[in-house]
């Protein structure tokens, strides 16, 4: 009997200092992509240990696409590290707002606007994106509003252009649609002043300008910024480890 007691003393020792469950990550994928852009980072992360959802983003506009995200995040019982490609850092900024489980925020060649800020007005503010003339015709919808996808001919270039041309060609024909609406919608929230961020892009990024990134990294005092040098604007694929090390190191911070 004393030698259960012991055992057993020992095992709530052992669990006591037991390494806490590590955080949730959730990854938003951008404009002309879809979950399966962040394949290459779920893969380290899951190896790693961390449960990951990688969430299907409506594309549809910041507030609506914020609330679908927000509540995808409510539903998770753990701390989150909440992380934004492209068009998905703006629904990122929003979404993690009100959500008390949001740790950390990480933005993957995105944007990270201030409240009442657009995707249009940011990459206006800065020379360098060649996204507009890439762009296919609109296609019109039946509630009055546009698709806006990129030509499949200049999808490899503009978009990806440091991935092999095979899985680009992929890429290109899997392409989700963004709502041109959501190019002019204004963002209600900047999460990114009480959740802390970190920030990674790459210097050949065509569709956001890596001037404009560096500048919103530093305007949310991003705990680390990494530049991929050669990097597109897609480094979540081309680069998976250099994405993947960076949100592990946010998760583990705090």
């Amino acid at each position: 009997m004393k030698k259960v007691i012991a055992a057993l003393a020992c095992s709530v020792c052992l669990s006591a200092f037991a390494e806490p469950a590590k955080p949730t990550i959730v990854l938003v994928h951008g404009a002309f992509a879809d979950a399966s852009s962040w394949n290459g980072v779920v893969k380290i992360l899951e190896h790693d240990g961390y449960p990951v959802v990688a969430a299907a983003n409506p594309l549809r506009g910041v507030k609506s696409d914020a609330a679908a995200v927000a509540n995808l995040v409510s539903s998770i019982h753990t701390p989150v590290v909440l992380v934004g490609h492209s068009y998905g850092g703006n629904v990122i900024t929003s979404a993690a707002d009100q959500q008390a489980n949001v740790k950390a925020l990480v933005y993957v060649s995105a944007f990270a606007p201030d409240a009442g800020e657009s995707v249009a007005q940011l990459v206006g503010q800065f020379p360098g994106s060649t996204l507009g003339p890439t762009l296919a015709p609109p296609v019109s919808l039946a509630d009055g509003g546009k698709d806006l996808y990129i030509q499949q001919g200049k999808f490899h270039d503009q978009f990806a252009a440091d991935v092999p041309a095979a899985q680009a060609a992929l890429m290109a024909a899997t392409q989700r649609p963004l709502a041109q609406g959501a190019l002019d919608e204004k963002t209600d929230a900047a999460a990114w002043k009480h959740i802390p961020s970190w920030y990674i892009y790459g210097d050949h990024d065509k569709n956001i300008p890596p001037q404009a990134m560096a500048f919103m990294a530093k305007r949310a005092a991003a705990k680390a910024v990494e530049v991929v040098k050669g990097g597109s604007h897609v480094v979540m694929v081309s680069h998976p480890d250099a994405v993947a090390k960076l949100i592990e190191t946010a998760a583990a911070a705090g």
